[in-house]
């Protein structure tokens, strides 16, 4: 194996870069973070507009599965390639994946076409966030880091709100510019990737040590053998139903690739996809630990809020994106705080601590409301979840990262993005089964305790076609029939949504206090006042002589 030091640009030999240099880098990475952060709560908000204009509706869970799918896969080789061949090339590719992908979902003409569209837009997505987390590691030092991911999260904090009030605006429109509104939820998508392009090219200028090492092909196989049937049972599980003989297929499957890839993994050694000596460094193991809990418990919040929302509150998509302000002003307060005290203090480990208890605590809290509780008290909670994002989400990153060689830190933050989104997979999994397996005997015990009230039988006896319907059973699917429902006869459904939306709280709120409680456990390791880079060149400087002796 031998390293050659190319340039992929003009930075300067020693490693280190002014401020003024990290932020023009910066903007070209806030706009590939965006790109991808956007398109998860873009495209939510619309989709059922989108598979009833493509006439897909039973087939619109497998353009989300597809995309998840490649995007996970893809996330530990962009890491793994970026070590090998250099950031920009890659980071560059991950963005033209994403735009072509995006320009031919924009065009799709069927939900199938859709999904193929949405897997590949998947492979470029892959490598956005964790090679944008890589390059700001690579050009600053640990203990300042964390004022620059600051902007990262408040990037992802924007998007969460901006993607369903976009979203909601385009699907809620016939035509925009000529083109059917539903179709500029992917096309909106092009202009931000082609400025991406451009900034990326032009400002990305970092020096490049390749190293020329195997690529882990058949460990990428392998973990595709794993990964994909355990991610289509985490999606369709709740149809099929978790012991179906096709989901205990998809475990089978799922359990022998995840096997193979471990066996391969080891034997590969330091040309291994995720080498497995990474874990044998306690901070990092312990900060991946963490990353999965939290993760889980972050989207499961993530998810059932929006529909808290939606749902019980009657609020249309664009409306909840707009009731979500308050969680990322959280995020932003919180991570550009902690990014300074961090930097100032050189301390760490109590952001970690803090923001999953805060996250913990107002899961507790969300696990306590019902159809009443008001509006501005959901605010609030929400609010206390942005900064217990805020604070902890970048400070387990830079935890992974400040344990690792510099030659590892591609591999290092692609971990930490891919483990995030296993546990964020799993997590939602987990929690729309709690809620649509409780939500059924939830509606009908509200039901029957409200037939006993002389207003409700009243209500049922002015509309005979819902007393109908509810007969041959209600579809909680589709929820749409309750704006337009009487709210007496709509409450004790509403009152059912909210008692298993709670349920799925306080599971998310047990899932956080595991994170904190392990979280504790976590090690803090002084932070190196110099970056990623500085540090390859100190090594080169260094074995400079010894190889001008061997020669």
């Amino acid at each position: 194996m031998s390293d050659t030091t190319t340039a992929e640009g003009a930075a300067a030999t020693n490693g280190k870069l002014t401020h003024r240099q990290i932020l023009t880098v910066l903007s070209g990475l806030m706009l590939g973070m965006f790109l991808a952060a956007l398109d998860q709560t873009i495209v939510s908000s619309s989709m059922r507009t989108i598979a009833d204009e493509l006439h897909g509706l039973s087939l619109q869970a497998w353009a989300t599965t597809a995309y998840l799918i490649t995007a996970t896969l893809s996330t530990p080789l962009y890491g793994k390639l970026s070590d090998l061949y250099g950031r920009k090339p890659m980071y560059l590719t991950a963005i033209s994946l994403f735009l072509i992908g995006s320009l031919a979902s924009g065009m799709a003409t069927s939900m199938y076409e859709l999904a193929a569209f949405r897997a590949f837009q998947g492979l470029g997505a892959g490598g956005l966030m964790s090679l944008a987390l890589a390059i700001i590691t690579d050009i600053t030092a640990p203990r300042e880091r964390s004022k620059y991911q600051g902007y990262f999260m408040a990037v992802f904090g924007i998007s969460s709100v901006a993607g369903p009030v976009v979203g909601g605006f385009f699907a809620g429109i016939d035509t925009f510019a000529g083109i059917t509104g539903w179709r500029w939820v992917f096309l909106v998508n092009v202009p931000i990737a082609l400025a991406a392009l451009v900034v990326v090219t032009k400002v990305l200028n970092l020096p490049h040590t390749r190293v020329d090492q195997k690529v882990d092909y058949w460990g990428a196989v392998a973990l595709a053998t794993g990964l994909v049937p355990l991610l289509i049972v985490a999606e369709q599980g709740r149809e099929w139903g978790w012991g179906s003989a096709a989901s205990i297929a998809m475990y089978v499957v799922g359990a022998l690739g995840v096997s193979a890839f471990v066996w391969i993994e080891r034997r590969m050694g330091d040309a291994a996809l995720l080498p497995l000596r990474l874990f044998n460094r306690s901070v990092f193991r312990m900060s991946t630990i963490v990353t999965v809990v939290q993760g889980a418990g972050m989207f499961g919040a993530m998810m059932s809020l929006p529909l808290y929302l939606q749902i019980v509150k009657g609020a249309t998509p664009t409306q909840a994106g707009l009731q979500m302000l308050p969680l990322t002003l959280g995020i932003m307060v919180a991570s550009l705080t902690s990014g300074r005290v961090i930097a100032a203090t050189g301390r760490y480990k109590m952001f970690a601590v803090a923001g999953i208890g805060l996250m913990a605590a107002a899961l507790f809290a969300l696990s306590t409301i019902t159809v009443d509780t008001s509006l501005a008290l959901v605010m609030v909670i929400a609010f206390v979840i942005g900064l217990g994002l805020g604070a902890s989400m970048q400070t387990l990153v830079l935890a992974a990262t400040n344990d690792v060689r510099p030659q590892d830190i591609g591999v290092a933050t692609s971990a930490a993005t891919f483990f995030r989104q296993i546990g964020g997979t799993a997590g939602t999994a987990v929690f729309l089964s709690i809620l649509f397996g409780t939500v059924g005997d939830r509606i009908a015990n509200a039901i029957r305790s409200a037939m006993t009230t002389p207003a409700y039988t009243a209500a049922l006896a002015q509309h005979p076609e819902f007393a109908k319907q509810m007969q041959s059973g209600l579809d909680v699917n589709d929820t749409s029939f309750l704006s337009t429902l009487d709210p007496t006869l709509a409450r004790p459904i509403l009152q059912g949504f909210a008692e298993s939306m709670s349920t799925v709280f306080l599971v998310g709120g047990i899932v956080l206090t595991v994170g904190f409680a392990l979280v504790w456990f976590l090690k803090e390791k002084p932070l190196s006042d110099k970056s990623a880079m500085e540090q390859r060149a100190d090594a080169e400087a260094d074995a400079a002589p010894a190889l001008a002796l061997a020669h």
